[in-house]
């Protein structure tokens, strides 16, 4: 059960903020030599604050032709309320708290989203859309940047397109993905591909386990803190590892299905 602040959410824990997100994966890109250029916005009517990073392998003065990722992810106030009351801020976000309110008992949190936006461009001659060559190129590039990639939910090939005489030609290869990180999920990374039926029977029995007349307080109070402190700060930095070994190996992926000149 998720308990609403005022309700034994005295118990302290580390939740999770903009800046763990952007140190965490800047340190595991420095550890994975990943050439980084992160930027910070902040948008001062909505108090949104976002954050993009291009990444390329290659030194500065050879990355010019080469392929590059840009890693964003925006952050609002709702995810700036779950940070400090945890489910509970949903309900301090939307409408006056209730303890009977259904966010406080549910496990269907927002994740927080980070997109990863890959490109390549064309050297030398860019090809013709109608190039027979081209849509092969693009499956190959979709294959292989799916068979590399551990944490994407999706992953999306395009191309970048340019208007030449009366022409249109292929700029750059493309590429998007997401990744989605259960930041405020009870279970962590465990919860995201976890069978919906199974994280309901759990709902439902931690309540039953919280409304039972003889259970013992502190085994309660050890599931419900259980519920409010996910503690993504002990296994975030892992992941963050590994979506920049991803992004390295989608990298040299995208880059040996068309190697720039």
């Amino acid at each position: 059960m998720y308990r609403p602040r005022g309700l034994g959410a005295e118990k302290e824990a580390h939740m999770i903020s903009f800046e763990d997100i952007t140190n965490y994966f800047l340190r595991a890109a420095a550890r994975l030599g990943l050439v980084t250029h992160p930027e910070f916005w902040l948008n001062s009517r909505s108090m949104e604050r976002e954050f993009a990073c291009i990444c390329h392998t290659r030194n500065c003065e050879d990355a010019e032709g080469g392929g590059t990722c840009t890693l964003s992810f925006s952050w609002s106030t709702l995810d700036t309320a779950l940070s400090l009351e945890g489910p509970a801020g949903v309900c301090d976000f939307f409408h006056e708290p209730d303890e009977h309110c259904p966010h406080l008992h549910t496990s269907d949190i927002p994740h927080l989203v980070l997109d990863l936006s890959y490109n390549l461009p064309f050297t030398g001659i860019r090809p013709d859309l109608n190039d027979p060559q081209l849509l092969s190129l693009i499956q190959l590039l979709r294959l292989r940047a799916s068979e590399h990639s551990s944490r994407a939910s999706e992953t999306r090939p395009g191309l970048a397109v340019v208007l030449q005489g009366h022409h249109l030609l292929a700029e750059a290869l493309t590429l998007q993905q997401r990744v989605e990180l259960p930041i405020w999920h009870p279970d962590g990374m465990r919860g995201l591909h976890e069978d919906p039926q199974a994280r309901s029977a759990r709902s439902i029995q931690r309540r039953r386990s919280v409304n039972e007349e003889d259970e013992d307080i502190n085994e309660r109070d050890e599931i419900e803190a259980s519920a409010d402190h996910p503690r993504p700060e002990e296994w975030l930095p892992q992941v963050m590892d590994e979506i920049c070994q991803d992004i390295q190996r989608v990298l040299e992926a995208m880059e040996t299905a068309y190697p720039p000149e």
